[in-house]
C-alpha cells in the first residue's frame, strides 16, 4: 500500500494499437464493456453524460442509456486505479492520466508551428483501437489518421526546406507507408531526390507510383506530380527525338497517297511511269 510520502502512481491510457490501461507500468485488467466507457471519455473529454450515453448505447432509450452509464461509472469507481474524474455533468480523465492520443495531437501542433520534434515520424504509427467498429471509433480513427498524414507531410516539408534530406525522406516514406495511394508523400519523395541531385531516384519514384496508381485505380498522376519531372526529362525526350530512326519510305504513306488499304474488290491505283 502506498504511504503519504510515496509519489503518486503514474497512470497511462493507450488507445493507439489497442486498449491498455497501465498503473505504474503494470497492466490493469478492464472488462471490454468498461474499456469502451474509458476510451470514449478519453476521446471526448468535454462531452456531457447524456452525449456519452447516447454514443455508447445508441439503440436504447435515453433513460436506459443514462442508467447504463451510471452503473458503468459506479463499477469503475470501485477500482482504486479508476482513471476518471466527475465534474458536474461531465466525466473526464483525471488530469494526471497520460493519454497517447494527446501526445500525437501535441506533436502535430508543434510540427504545424514549424518545429521538428525528435521522433515525430514514429508518433501515432498504429491505428486507434483496431478491431473496434463503433461509429465514434471509426470517426476518431479517421480523424487521427488524417492528422498524422498531414503531420508527416508537413514534417517532411520542414526538413526539406532546411536541407535535411535524410530526415525529410524518412517522414515522407512514413506517410507513404500509412497510405500508399496518396499522392502527396510520393510527390515529396520525388522533390527530395531532385533536391539531392538524384535524378534517377526521382524518375524511379515517379514511375513506381504511376504504375501503382494505374494498376489499382486506373488513374494517372496529377499534372502537379508530372510537372516535377518536366525539366529533368526534357533533355532525355529531346535526345530520343533526335536519335529516332527515320521511317522507311512506303508508297502508301507518300504525300498525297491514301494511308489505308484499298477497299476490298478494288484495284489500288498505280503510279504512272514517266515517259
Amino acid at each position: 500500500m502506498p504511504t503519504a510520502g510515496d509519489p503518486a502512481p503514474r497512470v497511462s491510457l493507450h488507445l493507439l494499437g489497442g486498449f491498455r490501461l497501465l498503473h505504474d507500468d503494470v497492466p490493469v485488467v478492464v472488462p471490454r464493456g468498461l474499456q469502451r466507457v474509458i476510451a470514449l471519455i478519453g476521446l471526448r473529454p468535454a462531452a456531457t453524460r447524456s452525449h456519452l450515453a447516447g454514443l455508447l448505447w445508441p439503440e436504447t432509450s435515453e433513460d436506459r442509456a443514462l442508467s447504463s452509464l451510471r452503473t458503468a461509472l459506479w463499477r469503475l469507481r470501485q477500482d482504486p486505479c479508476c482513471p476518471l474524474r466527475t465534474d458536474g455533468d461531465t466525466v473526464r480523465l483525471d488530469p494526471t492520466v497520460h493519454l497517447d492520443v494527446d501526445e500525437l495531437v501535441t506533436t502535430a501542433d508543434r510540427v504545424r508551428d514549424g518545429e521538428v520534434p525528435r521522433g515525430a515520424a514514429g508518433d501515432g504509427r498504429h491505428d486507434l483501437l483496431p478491431g473496434w467498429y463503433d461509429d465514434w471509433v471509426l470517426l476518431e480513427r479517421e480523424r487521427l489518421r488524417q492528422l498524422r498524414l498531414h503531420m508527416l507531410e508537413e514534417l517532411a516539408g520542414n526538413h526539406l526546406a532546411a536541407g535535411r534530406h535524410g530526415e525529410a525522406l524518412e517522414a515522407a516514406l512514413e506517410a507513404m507507408a500509412a497510405e500508399p495511394l496518396r499522392e502527396t508523400p510520393h510527390r515529396l519523395v520525388v522533390r527530395i531526390h531532385l533536391a539531392e541531385g538524384n535524378a534517377f531516384e526521382a524518375v524511379h519514384a515517379f514511375y513506381v507510383y504511376r504504375d501503382l496508381l494505374l494498376r489499382e485505380l486506373r488513374l494517372e498522376p496529377s499534372p502537379a506530380m508530372c510537372a516535377l519531372l518536366d525539366e529533368t526529362l526534357a533533355p532525355i525526350r529531346r535526345a530520343s527525338r533526335r536519335e529516332a530512326p527515320p521511317r522507311r519510305a512506303d508508297r502508301t504513306n507518300a504525300p498525297g497517297r491514301p494511308t489505308g488499304p484499298a477497299p476490298r474488290g478494288s484495284t489500288a491505283p498505280t503510279t504512272p511511269h514517266p515517259r
